[in-house]
């Protein structure tokens, strides 16, 4: 090999070097951006919440100012809120494009983390069997990378509890299950209409097996309950999701 050709290899993985560099700088601070989106909202929803109330206050009003993350997007529709986990933020639908959330944030910009969201499938008021939530496993530990917590046998065992938050009322879901899941499109495998698919739905979490399981056999739930499924990746894993059910109860 003459010295030209060295030459030419040489500066050629300089600019290879260069544009990686370039690259992962450009993403890293996108993603810093775009979670400083989320990092603004949280942070005036936890002052909401800071304000003193009284206990029937509590009980009856909503913290969340959804007027005005609605004015950051229409397609805002409730809160999430898991107590001791970093999973506090807004869960929104698209409209028009179910895919929209998975590479969007609240505000449009495009790319991770996302958002956190729903399918037009479920109704936005959570009255169907089984509502899906979906977000990414972001290793900065937002979205919904803490749901990995609930591998734990101990962190299961003292955290029972999911809160959403709608522009009318607070519901509370008591988390009967935490396990390893395929990537099977929930929704769309097991019909929300069919006593029967709830019921097999139900019957699958129960029948998965996993080490990282957990379940709270106590729990009652059943083909006439309200459940909600929290949907995330598994790292390494893209043929597994790891998911969270809860049941509504009454406070």
């Amino acid at each position: 090999m003459n010295g030209k050709v060295k030459r030419i290899l040489f500066w050629s993985c300089i600019v290879v070097c260069i544009g990686g560099v370039a690259y992962i700088g450009y993403d890293y601070l996108h993603k810093e951006k775009n979670n400083d989106i989320y990092k603004k909202v949280q942070k005036e929803v936890e002052e909401q919440i800071k304000e003193p109330m009284t206990e029937e206050e509590q009980k009856d009003q909503i913290p969340i100012d959804f007027a005005s993350l609605k004015e950051t997007n229409e397609d805002i529709y409730a809160w999430i809120d898991i107590p001791d986990t970093n999973i506090h933020y807004p869960i929104v639908q698209s409209q028009t494009d179910d895919s929209y959330y998975l590479n969007h944030t609240i505000e449009g910009a495009e790319g991770y983390p996302g958002s956190i969201y729903t399918e037009r499938l479920n109704a936005k008021d959570f009255s169907d069997f089984n509502t899906v939530i979906y977000g990414h496993d972001m290793k900065d530990g937002s979205m919904f990378k803490d749901l990995h917590k609930f591998e734990d046998a101990d962190f299961f065992n003292q955290h029972e509890e999911v809160v959403i938050y709608t522009e009318t009322e607070k519901k509370v879901y008591k988390i009967f299950a935490a396990v390893v899941y395929d990537d099977r499109h929930i929704l769309y495998y097991y019909n929300n209409q069919n006593v029967e698919d709830r019921k097999d739905f139900l019957q699958s979490i129960y029948e998965s097996r996993n080490m990282k399981n957990q379940i709270r056999s106590e729990v009652s739930v059943d083909e006439n309950s309200h459940i909600i499924t929290l949907s995330t990746c598994i790292s390494g894993q893209p043929e597994n999701r790891f998911i969270v059910g809860a049941v509504e109860v009454d406070e």
